[in-house]
């Protein structure tokens, strides 16, 4: 029988199967699956082009960066230190490639909730559409600084709830659906310090038709 145990593997083969501590550039930016006017008058094209090559590009490269520095981090003491910038540019990146997916043009998919599985379950869990979005725009708006405003589906009580996180935390406790950056560098050049107005307006370039689909493979 073969056995592991009295299997040596020679020093020149070993080398050669060993796994690298950190590939480097191993996050890099999404592209977007539309142009940077294309949710135009709802979310401008100059918020577009800062919020995607500025400000989702240094997640990615603090991502990068702390990943880089923690695979080489000598002690324990020193790769704890890190876990901030993980935690901050790793959920701003995962939150932003989910957000850029979430929008669509409102002369394409943006803004149009069919009749399916993410209606009926908006409708059973909040009431009606309407609500839903009235309980959201109030809870997203509620958050005191920077945050993310979420719709997600609870694996435990299977059901759709709204959940927001503060900062650049992804939403760990459900499955992310819907989100929406509340961020000012998400909507301030065009709604200013108007929340409710930005929350208002993003409902007409959200995609529900991509949204249906995280439920789908939520609920499987």
């Amino acid at each position: 029988m073969f056995s592991i145990a009295r299997t040596v593997l020679r020093p020149s083969l070993a080398r050669g199967l060993a796994v690298p501590a950190f590939t480097s550039s191993l996050h890099t930016l999404p592209e977007l699956p539309y142009a940077y006017n294309a949710l135009e008058p709802y979310i401008s094209e100059d918020i577009m082009k800062l919020h995607h090559t500025k400000h989702h590009q240094a997640y990615v490269t603090g991502l990068n960066t702390a990943e880089e520095s923690y695979a080489k981090a000598p002690s324990t003491k020193e790769k704890i230190a890190l876990q901030a910038a993980l935690k901050f540019n790793g959920g701003g990146h995962i939150n932003h490639s989910l957000f850029w997916k979430n929008l669509s043009p409102a002369n394409a998919d943006g803004g149009k909730l069919e009749s399916g599985a993410l209606k009926s379950a908006i409708e059973r869990d909040f009431g009606s559409v309407e609500e839903f979005k009235k309980k959201f725009n109030a809870a997203t708006a509620a958050i005191q600084g920077s945050g993310w405003g979420w719709l997600g589906y609870n694996s435990s009580t299977k059901k759709l709830e709204i959940a927001t996180t503060a900062n650049q935390d992804p939403l760990l406790s459900h499955t992310p659906i819907i989100g929406v950056d509340i961020w000012e560098h998400a909507f301030y050049l065009q709604y200013h310090n108007v929340k409710a107005d930005y929350l208002a307006a993003i409902w007409n370039v959200i995609n529900f038709k991509e949204a249906e689909k995280r439920l789908a493979e939520a609920t499987k």
